[in-house]
């Protein structure tokens, strides 16, 4: 398990040359809260995206995202969602089911292998934050994602 913020800005290599590709820039989310691939960023002076659908990742290590062929990155067509770039989950508010405000997501913990986001990391602000700290909200029912929110079903641990 790991989050997006340790994943990104990490190289992503060729296994079968050793050669770096890009950088991981980003999630792709689908609809139902299941991470389908990474945005990778791609060349020197004019970047570009390409999506790396997260099957075809052969290892997350400490220090890369291990990749068998450079071929498994393709156009980046839209996807559904992303943290941060073309339609950002981050900073969207956090509702539960019984109509709880939980917070402003900030982050996502999810299993690399399956793809499965198993944990939000909501904030309520800087300040709340500091003297609060952030809290992890646990859900491994599929979330809704609205136009103005992001309804999760929390679980009772």
């Amino acid at each position: 398990m790991r989050t997006f913020s340790l994943l990104k800005g990490q190289p992503v290599f060729e296994t079968n040359s050793g050669q770096k590709i890009g950088e991981v820039s980003d999630l792709c989310i689908s609809s139902t809260g299941k991470v389908d691939g990474l945005l990778v960023k791609k060349g020197v002076f004019f970047k570009q995206s390409f999506f790396l659908d997260i099957q075809k990742v052969a290892s997350f290590g400490a220090d890369g995202v291990m990749i068998k062929d450079r071929a498994s990155l393709v156009k980046l067509k839209d996807p559904q969602y992303t943290l941060t770039h073309q339609q950002p989950l981050d900073g969207m508010m956090m509702l539960s089911k019984s109509g709880e405000s939980l917070g402003l997501l900030k982050d996502v913990y999810f299993q690399e292998e399956l793809g499965t986001i198993i944990g939000y990391e909501i904030t309520d602000g800087f300040f709340s934050d500091l003297t609060e700290g952030k809290q992890v909200i646990q859900s491994e029912k599929p979330l809704t994602i609205g136009k103005d929110a992001i309804i999760v079903d929390v679980n009772n641990t």
